[in-house]
């Protein structure tokens, strides 16, 4: 719904041509309506005599009224008038849309362009061109409701095409321009046109001297900044501003600036990590970007191009140096003198894949150095009892390097530390030494505990059995010893009274790699009491049982058997199975005289087999049985009477 208010001030805006305006409610006895606005008025009559009844402000014309639309006024017989004056800017070709029940007629500057004063029963409308001259002109739009409903609606809008529009508009106003000597940028400003087609504005630059402009700009905005080539050259703007038919208006007055010169960058500096150099240097006023030249070892140039006032370089090889040197670029291209030269050596990447394995009092560490990581001169292996390793105080280790060289150029080192103590930690990293003695990062960090003479390993903690819907589900500790081999599984059933000792009584049931701390023992979930231990072996045989009595923990499997009994004497034998592809595959024997086959999944909500479907195969696949649990199937053979089989039954279990 438009809202009109009475207002003695307004705030406008203009998009695409079409008004739009927010008006503030005052107190006022003359009503005031500020352009684009129209100041409406309210007849009594259809011939506008007399004062009117009412006066507002409306920003579009556009009304449907079932009554009368103010008071004061009748139903029937009144009249509307709405005018404006406004500034049309350069003018040109305009599209006048009317359209009342019932009469409605539009003048330009008084001049009638629509007339369509009748009463009616049906909405008319009707759509008129104009050329309207630049500057200000008074749309009037009259009205006149004589009997029933009443609507009307009026807009006016510049006609944009190419072909239609050949009106320039108007050169943009109050040229305003500031030079910035310091960043060497122009700032150019104006005043907004008054075309409501106007698509935007173009600025333009040229020499002094030159005939030949050049456009620095395009902008929707009445400001914009420019960068002049830092030639210490004099140069003249102007402003065009263009429509929406791409008419282009003249320029305004031109406007003189004076440019600087460009100077060579100063405060070049360097920094570098382990992987990139950084170059840093001042901002030369004027200039757009720099040049940055960098010499490598073979004295091969790379130039690079920024806009910024530092470079981030991480191309750099291992071990090698590189020298740079950086020059200043205005918008034109001009190049300043170069600044004077940083230089920076990257250092050889620190070893890669440290490994340690625990020895009895020893550590024998191994470490891959690429061809890509630098020169090496020589590692420092350091050792430490306490984290981080801190190179500088940390005990460094005289260790003596072999190696093996793979196809690719890498070489795998090796070194022994048989300077430790049995049954010791230690945490150790290496560090690598090229040509010119720049050391790398160290190492990441490994740890390692020292071997004692036929010490078993630690017994398993923390054991836990889930149970599950799909089985049991073992969990316990990580045994982090260097030496560990693997895992031994065991389960049983618990002898002993619930109010005396109890004890696991069962044997081996799986062997891990020394590589997890969890076991799945997939089951059908029955209801069976159980229980569990693990065992921990070392490469040298030695078994944790032997440090003592083990921990077991006990678990009641979930009991997931259907609570309707099969029926025997089936005449298929039913098999199911869990393919890699995933779901459960049915396949079961066929029976003479069959006509078909029912296939029944059991549902524990409503404790029924529930059929799952019919088939005229041997085999079904049941791929909406959801993973994480155990499922139960019938199947039955259909006959021609109507009847069918005793099911055969089977279950399948679906991991996770």
């Amino acid at each position: 719904m438009k809202t009109t208010l009475q207002a003695t001030s307004v705030v406008l805006a203009t998009t695409a041509g079409l008004l739009t305006v927010v008006a503030a409610p005052g107190a006022s006895a003359a009503t005031s309506c500020a352009s684009p606005v129209f100041k409406r008025q309210f007849f009594a009559n259809t011939t506008f005599k007399g004062t009117p009844k009412k006066t507002d402000c409306d920003s579009a014309i556009s009304e449907s009224w079932s009554g009368a639309p103010a008071s004061g006024l009748p139903k029937d017989g009144f009249g509307v008038r709405w005018s404006v004056t406004r500034d049309f800017g350069s003018g040109g070709p305009f599209a006048l849309a009317a359209s009342g029940l019932d009469g409605i007629r539009v003048y330009v500057d008084g001049t009638r362009k629509v007339d369509l004063w009748k009463n009616t029963t049906k909405t008319v409308s009707k759509t008129v061109n104009v050329t309207v001259p630049k500057g200000k002109h008074t749309l009037r739009v009259d009205y006149a409701n004589f009997t029933g409903a009443a609507k009307v609606k009026f807009g006016y809008t510049p006609r944009t095409s190419a072909t239609v529009d050949k009106v320039k508009p108007l050169a943009p106003l109050d040229p305003l321009v500031s030079y910035d000597g310091s960043a060497n940028t122009t700032k150019l400003s104006w005043t907004k046109n008054r075309e409501m087609d106007l698509a935007g504005y173009r600025v333009y630059r040229r020499l002094r001297g030159s005939t030949s402009w050049t456009k620095v700009g395009t902008t929707t905005a009445t400001s914009l900044t420019d960068a002049p080539p830092a030639t210490g050259a004099l140069y003249y703007y102007e402003i065009r501003a263009y429509d929406k038919a791409g008419n282009e208006s003249g320029g305004t007055a031109d406007q003189l600036v004076t440019s600087i010169t460009l100077a060579a960058p100063s405060g070049l500096s360097s920094s570098i990590t382990d992987t990139t150099a950084t170059v840093f240097w001042k901002a030369v006023p004027g200039a757009v970007k720099y040049r940055v030249v960098r010499t490598d070892p073979s004295n091969v140039e790379r130039v690079t191009d920024v806009v910024g006032t530092s470079l981030g370089d991480d191309t750099l090889a291992r071990s090698a140096g590189y020298q740079y040197k950086v020059a200043a670029l205005d918008s034109s291209g001009h190049l300043s003198p170069y600044s004077v030269t940083t230089y920076v050596h990257r250092a050889p990447a620190a070893p890669r894949g440290l490994t340690a394995t625990a020895d009895i009092g020893a550590a024998l560490l191994s470490w891959t150095v690429k061809p890509e990581d630098g020169r090496v001169l020589g590692f420092h292996v350091y050792r430490s009892t306490t984290l981080p390793v801190d190179t500088a105080t940390a005990t460094e280790v005289t260790c003596t390097t072999t190696y093996t060289e793979s196809a690719d150029g890498s070489r795998r080192y090796s070194c022994g530390d048989y300077s430790a103590e049995e049954g010791t930690t230690y945490h150790y990293v290496v560090t690598t030494e090229d040509q010119i003695s720049t050391v790398s990062l160290p190492s990441d960090t490994v740890t390692v505990t020292t071997l004692e003479s036929d010490k078993p390993p630690a017994q398993v903690t923390g054991l836990t059995a889930t149970a599950t819907e799909y089985g049991i589900e073992l969990d316990w500790d990580d045994n982090t010893e260097a030496d560990l081999k693997r895992y031994v599984v065991y389960r049983g059933t618990v002898i002993g009274e619930d109010d005396a000792e109890q004890v696991c009584s069962g044997g081996e049931w799986a062997w891990l790699n020394a590589g997890t701390s969890h076991y799945r023992d997939v089951r059908t979930p029955d209801g069976d009491h159980a229980c569990y231990w693990v065992d921990a072996i070392d490469t040298a045989g030695n078994s944790s049982r032997w440090l003592g009595p083990v921990s077991a923990v006990a678990v009641d499997e979930l009991d997931l058997t259907p609570s309707v009994a099969t029926p025997e004497g089936s005449p298929l034998t039913l098999t199911a199975d869990t393919p890699d592809s995933g779901g459960v595959h049915l396949g079961w024997s066929a029976v003479d005289s069959a006509t078909g086959y029912q296939v029944y999944r059991w549902d524990p909500a409503t404790k029924t087999y529930e059929k799952l479907a019919a088939t005229t195969d041997r085999s079904y696949d049941d791929t909406t049985a959801t993973r994480g649990t155990t499922h139960y199937y019938w199947v039955t053979a259909l006959y021609a009477d109507g009847t069918e089989s005793a099911p055969g039954a089977d279950r399948a279990i679906l991991e996770p």
